[in-house]
């Protein structure tokens, strides 16, 4: 399979080495030093993209890489105000995306965890929620598309939260997340429901990027031939 990067940072880099291993061809590497290049992407060229750049290029590349006939896996996040518009256009065009805002399948599980454990603590009103999540300080965005996922599927499980807000929350209706950015850190999420009697929290903890790569060339390996809008649950038959 030849696959374009669209963005070749530490996480393009990570998955380049995936893909070499499991066998795949890189044929385009994109970063912010030869952003021209993205003018030689075509079918005839790549059979997928994957892109982890910025939030500010993610819609632009996904819409670019859409009229093209080409198939992308995208892990950029922070772009939620152009999501909708992204998605009907490929699916008007009958174009594919994967987008999700973590590929690793053990955070995938997490997510499943995180559901499963909100419906279940909806019945207990007197736990108080809130998410903490730390990854290393250059990561450009707060709090993480992930923790914002995790917090998303707490508010629809639990009928007295209302939204999230990043920092502490003042309302028992909004879902405190604390954002920590410090060095080194591993990406480290976890949810914590606290009562006066004791407290119940869940962790995940990521040790490298491996997992996030890994994912990601799945996802890719995944989408060829298909159509429509998916997120990673679907590649991995959730």
């Amino acid at each position: 399979m030849r696959i374009a990067l669209l963005g070749y940072g530490k996480m393009g880099k990570a998955i380049e080495k995936v893909a070499l291993q499991r066998g795949h061809e890189i044929v385009i590497k994109i970063g912010s030093n030869n952003a021209e290049e993205l003018s030689t992407l075509s079918t005839s060229v790549a059979d997928v993209v994957i892109e982890f750049s910025r939030p500010e290029l993610a819609a632009r590349h996904i819409t670019i890489c859409n009229e093209l006939g080409l198939p992308v896996v995208c892990g950029t996040t922070a772009w939620q105000s152009e999501e909708v518009s992204v998605y009907e256009n490929i699916r008007k065009r009958n174009g594919a995306l994967v987008h999700a805002s973590n590929f690793s399948p053990g955070v995938n599980l997490f997510f499943l965890l995180n559901s499963y454990l909100a419906k279940l603590m909806s019945k207990w009103p007197d736990y108080k929620v809130s998410l903490t999540e730390t990854h290393h300080t250059a990561k450009l965005d707060a709090p993480s598309g992930t923790a914002i996922t995790l917090a998303q599927a707490i508010i629809d499980n639990r009928q007295d939260l209302q939204s999230w807000t990043l920092g502490q929350s003042e309302s028992n209706e909004v879902l405190s997340i604390q954002a920590i950015r410090k060095d080194p850190a591993p990406g480290t999420h976890t949810i914590h429901y606290s009562s006066t009697i004791d407290e119940i929290s869940i962790t995940h903890e990521a040790h490298n990027r491996e997992g996030f790569a890994t994912g990601a060339v799945m996802a890719a390996e995944w989408i060829i031939g298909k159509k429509g809008v998916f997120a990673m649950k679907d590649v991995l038959g959730f």
